[in-house]
Parts: structure tokens; C-alpha cells; sequence
């Protein structure tokens, strides 16, 4: 291609809400990315000639599927599975199952893109993919989810592989849903290998991976505020969500000397000004995770929380605040009152949680954001540890999984500085982790050719 071909960014995205139309969350993904790499890529020309950014912006392949089960009634019932593989270039694709009633290919798609990105900054051998249904397994029995899982996989088999893509858990899929997966997928291959993630320990699980996202984020927010001269010691922390991730980020903010002051559901969010303690977030766990109940519960339960409904806790006063429920769940005024009321640095647990519009508010505020490509990366990272362990049929204990975790976190935030630092002390971590999850993948891409 000549120089003169290179379309700009306005075309470029034209270009791609054309060929995807409807699909909103993907678009804002593909947005958010492509308006630092044009900055980077200007005088790149390689880059233009081979028409790389066009080419991870189309996946490699989505695979639209039916899945039919029957329920505890005996009532047929279908639905519609998904996997989505974004890009290989540097190995084999890898991301999350996702089990929700807003599961649409639109949704997978900004995942898997996204994905391509955050498995890049890792430094592991991880390709980019996302899969999921639109089923909610909210409210099922177990022999339930069971049925659906074994006819979600009787398909998905065909697609995934130790070599080829590695599904891991997301939204609504946790260790039960991927136990009956994972032996729905050896009953039908005759095959023990390592094809799922987020396994329990019995089958070749990772000791550190329940931990690992919510981790993760917690030491990004700590590097972040350290490359500062600051500390999570003593400072209060927002927190969205009450599932693994988002309890997890509390039970390390609590050890880092934070202090907790909501968690929340679709619902909406308990505020408890006293701060949720250790025993506090292991009653959330039993709750959500055993008992399957709402966060409400909890302001039944502690005296002195408030249980607001249908919110989100964005207008409570903290310092630092952890998105860590799901797309798009902090908007601009709620970034606004973040901001006005104080905080100092937010680190996203979810993928996109925020808009691009709140993103643009704490630019413009200078405040230190962590967004879900880097700051949540902990989870995939540990996911490919999980896939070392399973390769070499070994297995590492916690304490080793931890210091591992550590190292790839900040190693993540060195990657983000050296391409974000702004020189004036402030570093645009939404632009470092762009550019340096797409100059792997990209150049990997331009040592196969045209493919």
C-alpha cells in the first residue's frame, strides 16, 4: 500500500461500524484501541502496508452455534453459544467463558479484542478469545447447569484444544460450571489434557487462580500509586461487584491496610461506613457463591450498612475505586462525582467497565487509571501458569503463584510506563497498555505475512 492509501482515523472507523453494525460494545472497544495506535503507527509504515490494525480488528473466526437442553420440567429449551477467536499470532487463543442473558456476539467480540491486548501485555504465549452463551444460570439446579454445560461443549469440542484455544471461566461460569465442561469434553475426546482453565485443584487447577484477578488488581493499583510515591496504606476503597473478583480485590485491599466501604450486585450496592472486614468479605463469599443470594442480605446482616437499590456506588467518597463488575457500569457523571469527591486512582477489576466518556473525565482530571486490559490481567495470567502446569504435569503451590502473579503485575506496569509516560509525571496507562499489547501481537503478525 502507498502512503497515500492510509485512511485516517475517522475512516478507519466508519469502516468498521460498517461491517459491524449494531455491535456497539465492540465498536467502543475497537475506538478506544485504534486512537493511540494511529498516534504510534503514523510513521510506521510496515505496519500500514500489511494492514495490521484492520486485520485484528476482524476476528479470525466467530462460531455461532445452538444449544439445546432440557430442564428439571422436562421443557426443551434453547439457546444460542458463541466462541470467538479474536487472534493467534502469539499463541493460542485464550479467554474467558461467559454464561449471562447479555451475551450477545457484539459483547464477545469487544471481549476477545480486548483479550488479544491484555494476553499480549502478560508476556505469555497467549492468543486472544472469548466464548459464552446467552443463558442465565441464575436460578437453575444443578442437574440444570449440568445439562446445559455438557450440550454447550458437545459443540465447542470441535473448536478448542491445549494447542488451540484454551476456554477459562468469566461471568455466570465458575468452578462448578467448568468441572462439568471439563469432563463433558474428556468423555468425548478420550482425552485428559490441559483444554479448560480455572480447574479445580483435584484436576489440575491452579492453587492461586480464584485470587488471581481480583489480586491483580490490587497490586496494579499499587503500582500505580508507588510509581507515585503513594500507598493503598490507609486509603478507602469503592468497589462494584461481589463475585470473585470483586471480593478478592477487597480481601487484598484489606491486607495491603485499605479500608472497604461497598460491594454491590445488580441490585445495587451496600455501604458500610465501618469498612468490610475479613470476616465481612468471607460472608459475602458464602453468600454469593454457596447460598447464591443477594447482596441486599448484607445490610440485613451488619449493623450500621445501607443497602441502596438499583445504584451503583460511584457517589460514596473514597480514594481509590475498583470497578469490578461487568461493561460500561461507570459512566461520565459518575466519573465526575468520583473525581469532585476526591479519588485519587481507579483500577478496573471488569473488562471496559467505563465508558469512553468517564475515561476521558479522569484524563482530564490527571487521575491515575488502570483500565481492565492491564489492571485485570492477573486472572489470565495465572490462567496461563495453569495451562504450564497442565503442559508439564507439575504443580505449583500458593506461596510460589503469589511471588509469580507479583512479578508478571508489575512487570505489566513497567510495559504501560514505557509507552504511556507523558513526561510531566503523569502516565496515560490507557495508551501504554494499547501500544504494548499491540506491538507484540503486531509484529508477530508481520513475521507470518499475509495470513
Amino acid at each position: 500500500m502507498a502512503v497515500s492509501d492510509h485512511v485516517d482515523f475517522p475512516t478507519f472507523m466508519e469502516g468498521v461500524k460498517r461491517r459491524n453494525p449494531g455491535q456497539t460494545e465492540f465498536v467502543q472497544a475497537v475506538q478506544e484501541v485504534a486512537q493511540d495506535i494511529f498516534d504510534f503507527i503514523s510513521d510506521k509504515e510496515e505496519y500500514h502496508e500489511a494492514q495490521i490494525l484492520r486485520r485484528i480488528a476482524e476476528p479470525d473466526r466467530v462460531i455461532s452455534f445452538r444449544v439445546c437442553w432440557e430442564d428439571d420440567n422436562h421443557n426443551i429449551r434453547v439457546q444460542r453459544g458463541w466462541r470467538v477467536q479474536n487472534n493467534n499470532a502469539i499463541g493460542p487463543y485464550k479467554g474467558g467463558i461467559r454464561f449471562h442473558p447479555s451475551v450477545t456476539e457484539s459483547v464477545l467480540k469487544f471481549l476477545a479484542f480486548e483479550q488479544t491486548f491484555k494476553n499480549s501485555l502478560t508476556g505469555l504465549p497467549m492468543g486472544g478469545g472469548k466464548g459464552g452463551a446467552n443463558f442465565n444460570p441464575r436460578g437453575k439446579s444443578d442437574s440444570e447447569v449440568m445439562r446445559f454445560c455438557q450440550s454447550f461443549v458437545n459443540e465447542l469440542y470441535r473448536h478448542i484444544g491445549p494447542d488451540t484455544d484454551v476456554p477459562a471461566g468469566d461471568i455466570g461460569v465458575g468452578g462448578r460450571e467448568i468441572g462439568y465442561m471439563f469432563g463433558q469434553y474428556k468423555r468425548l475426546t478420550n482425552r485428559w489434557e490441559g483444554v479448560l482453565t480455572g480447574k479445580g485443584e483435584e484436576y489440575g487447577g491452579s492453587q492461586m487462580r480464584p485470587e488471581a484477578t481480583g489480586y491483580g488488581a490490587v497490586y496494579f493499583l499499587q503500582n500505580m500509586l508507588r510509581h507515585q510515591k503513594n500507598d493503598v496504606d490507609r486509603k478507602t476503597a469503592v468497589i462494584s461487584g461481589s463475585g470473585n473478583v470483586a471480593t478478592h480485590a477487597a480481601e487484598k485491599i484489606i491486607q495491603l491496610g485499605g479500608k472497604v466501604l461497598t460491594l454491590s450486585d445488580s441490585g445495587g450496592f451496600i455501604h458500610d461506613p465501618d469498612g468490610i472486614d475479613q470476616e465481612k468479605i468471607d460472608w459475602v463469599k458464602e453468600l454469593k457463591s454457596v447460598k447464591r443470594g443477594r447482596i441486599s442480605e448484607y445490610a440485613d446482616h451488619f449493623t450500621g450498612a445501607t443497602f441502596h437499590k438499583g445504584k451503583r456506588p460511584w457517589n460514596v467518597p473514597c480514594d481509590v475505586a475498583l470497578p469490578c463488575a461487568t461493561q460500561n457500569e461507570l459512566n461520565e457523571d459518575e466519573a465526575k462525582k468520583l473525581v469532585s469527591n476526591g479519588v485519587i486512582a481507579v483500577s478496573e477489576g471488569a473488562n471496559m467497565p467505563t465508558t469512553l466518556e468517564g475515561v476521558h473525565v479522569f484524563h482530564e482530571a490527571k487521575i491515575i487509571y488502570g483500565p481492565g486490559k492491564e489492571a485485570n490481567a492477573g486472572g489470565v495470567a495465572v490462567s496461563g501458569l495453569e495451562m504450564s502446569q497442565n503442559s508439564g504435569r507439575i504443580s505449583w503451590n500458593h506461596g510460589k503463584l503469589g511471588e509469580m502473579l507479583t512479578d508478571l503485575m508489575e512487570g505489566i506496569h513497567g510495559k504501560c510506563v514505557e509507552y504511556g509516560d507523558q513526561g510531566d509525571g503523569y502516565v496515560d496507562y490507557v495508551k501504554g497498555a494499547n501500544i504494548a499489547g499491540f506491538k507484540k501481537v503486531a509484529d508477530a503478525m508481520l513475521a507470518f505475512g499475509v495470513v
